[in-house]
Protein backbone atom coordinates (compact mmCIF):
# COMPACT_ATOMS: atom_id res chain seq x y z
CA UNK A 1 0.00 0.00 0.00
CA UNK A 2 1.58 3.51 -0.96
CA UNK A 3 1.84 5.52 2.48
CA UNK A 4 2.94 8.49 0.04
CA UNK A 5 -0.45 10.27 0.45
CA UNK A 6 -0.33 10.18 4.13
CA UNK A 7 3.20 11.22 4.86
CA UNK A 8 5.75 13.15 2.60
CA UNK A 9 3.19 13.60 -0.08
CA UNK A 10 1.62 17.31 -1.15
CA UNK A 11 -0.29 19.47 1.33
CA UNK A 12 -3.85 19.38 1.07
CA UNK A 13 -5.39 22.10 -1.96
CA UNK A 14 -6.72 25.69 0.00
CA UNK A 15 -10.13 26.73 -0.18
CA UNK A 16 -11.12 28.95 -3.34
CA UNK A 17 -11.92 32.54 -2.23
CA UNK A 18 -14.32 35.14 -4.57
CA UNK A 19 -12.43 37.73 -6.73
CA UNK A 20 -14.29 40.35 -4.91
CA UNK A 21 -13.00 39.53 -1.16
CA UNK A 22 -10.58 41.75 0.32
CA UNK A 23 -7.22 40.62 1.69
CA UNK A 24 -7.94 39.41 5.17
CA UNK A 25 -11.81 39.22 5.16
CA UNK A 26 -14.18 36.93 3.88
CA UNK A 27 -15.89 37.63 0.89
CA UNK A 28 -19.80 39.07 1.37
CA UNK A 29 -22.26 36.45 0.97
CA UNK A 30 -23.65 36.45 -2.53
CA UNK A 31 -20.16 38.09 -4.16
CA UNK A 32 -19.96 41.58 -5.32
CA UNK A 33 -22.99 43.84 -6.36
CA UNK A 34 -23.30 44.07 -10.34
CA UNK A 35 -24.09 47.67 -12.12
CA UNK A 36 -27.65 46.36 -12.57
CA UNK A 37 -28.05 45.74 -8.89
CA UNK A 38 -27.27 49.03 -7.69
CA UNK A 39 -30.17 51.86 -6.67
CA UNK A 40 -31.00 54.05 -9.78
CA UNK A 41 -30.37 57.88 -9.44
CA UNK A 42 -34.57 59.94 -9.44
CA UNK A 43 -35.37 59.83 -12.67
CA UNK A 44 -36.82 63.21 -14.30
CA UNK A 45 -40.89 62.58 -13.38
CA UNK A 46 -39.53 62.79 -9.68
CA UNK A 47 -37.58 65.75 -9.85
CA UNK A 48 -40.45 67.72 -11.70
CA UNK A 49 -42.57 66.67 -8.75
CA UNK A 50 -40.38 67.69 -5.83
CA UNK A 51 -39.88 71.13 -7.39
CA UNK A 52 -43.49 70.87 -8.31
CA UNK A 53 -43.77 70.84 -4.56
CA UNK A 54 -41.81 73.19 -3.74
CA UNK A 55 -42.66 76.21 -5.81
CA UNK A 56 -46.28 75.15 -4.10
CA UNK A 57 -44.35 75.38 -1.11
CA UNK A 58 -43.62 79.01 -2.16
CA UNK A 59 -46.21 80.48 -3.23
CA UNK A 60 -48.41 79.47 0.42
CA UNK A 61 -45.07 81.01 2.52
CA UNK A 62 -45.35 84.39 -0.06
CA UNK A 63 -49.17 84.52 0.07
CA UNK A 64 -49.15 84.37 4.03
CA UNK A 65 -45.99 86.67 4.54
CA UNK A 66 -48.39 88.84 1.47
CA UNK A 67 -51.07 88.67 4.20
CA UNK A 68 -48.84 90.13 6.70
CA UNK A 69 -47.86 92.75 5.29
CA UNK A 70 -51.21 94.37 3.96
CA UNK A 71 -52.20 93.96 7.61
CA UNK A 72 -49.80 95.82 8.70
CA UNK A 73 -49.70 98.64 5.51
CA UNK A 74 -53.56 98.93 6.66
CA UNK A 75 -53.12 99.74 9.87
CA UNK A 76 -50.53 101.92 9.10
CA UNK A 77 -53.09 103.93 6.58
CA UNK A 78 -55.57 103.52 9.66
CA UNK A 79 -53.33 105.12 12.44
CA UNK A 80 -52.28 107.78 9.53
CA UNK A 81 -56.01 108.66 8.73
CA UNK A 82 -56.54 109.74 12.82
CA UNK A 83 -53.89 111.98 12.32
CA UNK A 84 -55.26 113.67 9.62
CA UNK A 85 -58.86 114.22 11.61
CA UNK A 86 -56.70 115.86 14.43
CA UNK A 87 -55.29 118.37 12.50
CA UNK A 88 -58.56 119.40 10.65
CA UNK A 89 -59.78 122.29 13.40
CA UNK A 90 -55.50 123.59 12.42
CA UNK A 91 -55.90 123.77 8.43
CA UNK A 92 -59.35 125.13 8.56
CA UNK A 93 -57.81 127.99 9.90
CA UNK A 94 -55.39 128.28 6.64
CA UNK A 95 -56.20 131.40 4.45
CA UNK A 96 -58.23 131.09 1.79
CA UNK A 97 -56.39 131.86 -1.24
CA UNK A 98 -52.96 129.69 0.44
CA UNK A 99 -52.44 126.80 -1.62
CA UNK A 100 -49.25 125.64 -0.36
CA UNK A 101 -50.79 122.88 2.02
CA UNK A 102 -52.41 119.47 0.26
CA UNK A 103 -52.45 117.14 3.30
CA UNK A 104 -53.61 113.90 2.39
CA UNK A 105 -52.79 109.92 3.17
CA UNK A 106 -50.88 108.50 0.22
CA UNK A 107 -51.31 104.60 0.41
CA UNK A 108 -48.46 103.06 -1.22
CA UNK A 109 -46.26 101.23 0.01
CA UNK A 110 -45.08 103.25 1.99
CA UNK A 111 -47.87 104.53 3.29
CA UNK A 112 -46.75 108.72 4.42
CA UNK A 113 -49.22 111.53 5.28
CA UNK A 114 -48.40 114.44 3.01
CA UNK A 115 -48.58 117.80 4.53
CA UNK A 116 -47.06 120.12 1.39
CA UNK A 117 -44.39 118.94 -1.68
CA UNK A 118 -41.62 118.38 1.46
CA UNK A 119 -43.00 117.33 4.23
CA UNK A 120 -44.65 113.75 5.23
CA UNK A 121 -45.24 111.78 8.38
CA UNK A 122 -44.48 107.96 8.42
CA UNK A 123 -44.73 105.38 11.14
CA UNK A 124 -41.39 103.47 12.14
CA UNK A 125 -41.02 99.99 11.70
CA UNK A 126 -42.63 99.26 15.18
CA UNK A 127 -45.82 100.89 13.49
CA UNK A 128 -46.48 103.01 16.45
CA UNK A 129 -43.84 105.90 16.15
CA UNK A 130 -44.65 108.62 13.71
CA UNK A 131 -41.55 110.52 11.93
CA UNK A 132 -42.36 113.94 10.89
CA UNK A 133 -39.17 114.40 7.89
CA UNK A 134 -38.95 117.21 5.29
CA UNK A 135 -36.71 116.71 2.17
CA UNK A 136 -34.12 119.60 1.73
CA UNK A 137 -31.08 121.00 -0.13
CA UNK A 138 -28.92 118.56 1.99
CA UNK A 139 -30.98 115.60 2.41
CA UNK A 140 -34.16 114.46 4.59
CA UNK A 141 -34.09 115.60 8.06
CA UNK A 142 -36.23 114.17 11.48
CA UNK A 143 -38.54 117.67 12.28
CA UNK A 144 -39.95 115.33 15.35
CA UNK A 145 -40.52 111.66 16.22
CA UNK A 146 -42.55 110.40 18.97
CA UNK A 147 -45.47 107.72 19.46
CA UNK A 148 -47.97 110.29 20.38
CA UNK A 149 -50.34 111.99 17.74
CA UNK A 150 -50.93 115.30 19.87
CA UNK A 151 -47.22 115.69 19.64
CA UNK A 152 -47.45 115.05 15.98
CA UNK A 153 -50.13 117.48 15.66
CA UNK A 154 -48.10 120.16 17.70
CA UNK A 155 -45.11 119.82 15.58
CA UNK A 156 -47.00 119.86 12.08
CA UNK A 157 -48.58 123.03 13.25
CA UNK A 158 -45.66 124.29 14.09
CA UNK A 159 -44.40 123.53 10.46
CA UNK A 160 -47.59 125.12 8.86
CA UNK A 161 -47.36 128.47 10.59
CA UNK A 162 -43.20 128.57 9.98
CA UNK A 163 -44.20 127.78 6.37
CA UNK A 164 -46.71 130.78 6.31
CA UNK A 165 -44.08 133.18 7.63
CA UNK A 166 -41.83 132.12 4.77
CA UNK A 167 -44.57 132.56 2.07
CA UNK A 168 -45.65 135.93 2.86
CA UNK A 169 -41.52 136.94 2.88
CA UNK A 170 -41.68 135.43 -0.84
CA UNK A 171 -44.41 137.03 -1.46
CA UNK A 172 -43.81 140.36 0.25
CA UNK A 173 -39.89 139.87 -1.97
CA UNK A 174 -42.11 139.67 -5.37
CA UNK A 175 -43.99 142.41 -4.20
CA UNK A 176 -40.06 144.66 -3.97
CA UNK A 177 -38.25 143.13 -6.64
CA UNK A 178 -40.76 145.85 -9.34
CA UNK A 179 -43.79 143.80 -10.51
CA UNK A 180 -45.88 144.42 -7.77
CA UNK A 181 -44.76 148.07 -7.30
CA UNK A 182 -45.54 148.50 -11.03
CA UNK A 183 -49.05 147.18 -10.82
CA UNK A 184 -49.82 149.55 -7.84
CA UNK A 185 -48.13 152.56 -9.77
CA UNK A 186 -50.44 151.73 -12.68
CA UNK A 187 -53.15 151.47 -10.03
CA UNK A 188 -52.76 154.46 -8.34
CA UNK A 189 -52.13 156.30 -11.84
CA UNK A 190 -55.47 154.71 -13.04
CA UNK A 191 -56.66 156.18 -9.99
CA UNK A 192 -55.86 159.34 -10.15
CA UNK A 193 -57.08 159.89 -13.78
CA UNK A 194 -60.67 159.06 -12.86
CA UNK A 195 -60.68 161.22 -10.34
CA UNK A 196 -59.61 164.41 -12.63
CA UNK A 197 -61.73 163.24 -15.59
CA UNK A 198 -59.26 161.87 -17.53
CA UNK A 199 -61.44 159.24 -19.11
CA UNK A 200 -64.08 162.51 -20.15
CA UNK A 201 -61.33 164.10 -21.64
CA UNK A 202 -60.33 160.80 -23.67
CA UNK A 203 -63.95 160.32 -25.13
CA UNK A 204 -63.78 164.14 -26.23
CA UNK A 205 -60.54 163.73 -28.16
CA UNK A 206 -62.10 160.65 -29.58
CA UNK A 207 -64.83 162.65 -30.97
CA UNK A 208 -62.45 165.38 -32.66
CA UNK A 209 -60.53 162.68 -34.01
CA UNK A 210 -63.50 161.26 -35.75
CA UNK A 211 -65.18 164.61 -37.19
CA UNK A 212 -62.02 165.33 -38.59
CA UNK A 213 -62.14 162.32 -40.03
CA UNK A 214 -65.31 162.78 -41.42
CA UNK A 215 -64.59 166.51 -42.79
CA UNK A 216 -61.33 164.41 -44.43
CA UNK A 217 -63.39 162.15 -46.01
CA UNK A 218 -66.10 164.44 -47.35
CA UNK A 219 -63.58 166.89 -49.01
CA UNK A 220 -61.75 164.36 -50.68
CA UNK A 221 -65.20 162.89 -51.98
CA UNK A 222 -65.80 166.17 -53.04
CA UNK A 223 -62.40 166.98 -54.91
CA UNK A 224 -62.51 163.15 -56.85
CA UNK A 225 -65.91 163.63 -58.15
CA UNK A 226 -65.10 167.37 -59.34
CA UNK A 227 -62.11 166.35 -61.33
CA UNK A 228 -64.45 163.11 -62.64
CA UNK A 229 -66.96 166.03 -63.59
CA UNK A 230 -64.31 168.02 -65.82
CA UNK A 231 -62.84 164.93 -67.01
CA UNK A 232 -66.29 163.96 -68.73
CA UNK A 233 -66.51 167.98 -69.97
CA UNK A 234 -63.64 167.43 -71.74
CA UNK A 235 -63.75 164.73 -73.40
CA UNK A 236 -67.35 165.45 -74.68
CA UNK A 237 -65.92 169.17 -76.27
CA UNK A 238 -63.06 167.30 -78.02
CA UNK A 239 -64.99 164.32 -79.29
CA UNK A 240 -68.17 166.23 -80.33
Amino acid sequence: MDDTGRDGGSPPEPARIGAGAVKGKPEAPGGGLSPAARPAPPNLEQRVTSLSTALRRARIDNAARSSVLADLRGAEIARLEILREQLEPVLAQLPRDCDLFDVAVSPGERPRLFIDQIGFVELGQDCRTYSFLQDTRHGRINICESDKAETMVEAITAYIAHRLIEREKALAADFASGAGAAGAARAAARTQNSRQGGPTQSVLSLQAWRIFLFFVELVGSVTFFGLLALLVLWLYRNFK
